[in-house]
């Protein structure tokens, strides 16, 4: 099936693969940053859709802190853009989330979007095209969305910026510089600035 864009300009409307749907929020398409060199075929969907070095090298530093120090003997750790099924209108998809094992028993485990809320999101940067969307206006779009479907808490890690905003329902939502220990989960902390400095990774 095919997407059709709704760009300002109807007349200038292309038919945009599904595949490089990033998700949907209040049923508008996110297409993957990059999606119109794909379109020009200047770059493959491959090339787009994969994670930079940085940002892989921070999911594989948080699912060992929450692999070796918090375990899951309560938890999975779902990661590998894990997508979410809020509503009809609302398809979202995230790189670690973290549910508690009441809440996502074996049963609604199967071939489908996850349709219960994670005990925390993990998002590392902005992956959509933001040509039509200011970016903050995306996160807290996004984050709001997360939070009234039942997360507990919602972390932004931006690497450009090299921050992290923790947000929590009907709490201020804050932002920290990343080399700050930041609570993961159970009394639990991580620091990424620490982790990369000791790892020898250039900031």
């Amino acid at each position: 099936m095919l997407i059709v864009e709704k760009p300002r300009q109807r007349n200038r409307a292309k038919a945009i693969p599904e595949s490089l749907i990033y998700e949907i929020i209040d049923g508008k398409p996110f297409y993957y940053d990059g999606y119109k060199d794909v379109l020009a075929n200047k770059k493959t969907s491959e090339e787009i859709m994969g994670a930079s070095g940085l940002q892989s090298f921070i999911i594989q530093y948080l699912l060992e802190v929450l692999y070796l120090k918090i375990g899951r003997k309560k938890y999975h750790f779902l990661t590998n853009e894990i997508g979410t099924h809020l509503d009809k209108n609302n398809n979202l998809s995230g790189d670690i989330y973290i549910y508690d094992k009441q809440t996502l028993s074996p049963d609604k485990i199967n071939t489908h979007y996850v349709e219960v809320a994670p005990k925390i999101a993990i998002e590392i940067d902005i992956r959509i095209d933001l040509s039509y969307e200011k970016d903050f206006g995306y996160v807290f779009t996004k984050t709001h969305k997360l939070l009234d479907f039942g997360v507990e808490k919602v972390l932004w890690i931006f690497t450009k910026h090299q921050k992290v905003m923790v947000a929590t329902k009907d709490q201020d939502w804050l932002t920290k510089n990343w080399n700050q220990e930041i609570e993961l989960l159970d009394g639990e902390y991580f620091n990424i600035g620490n982790f990369l400095a000791d790892e020898g990774v250039e900031q």
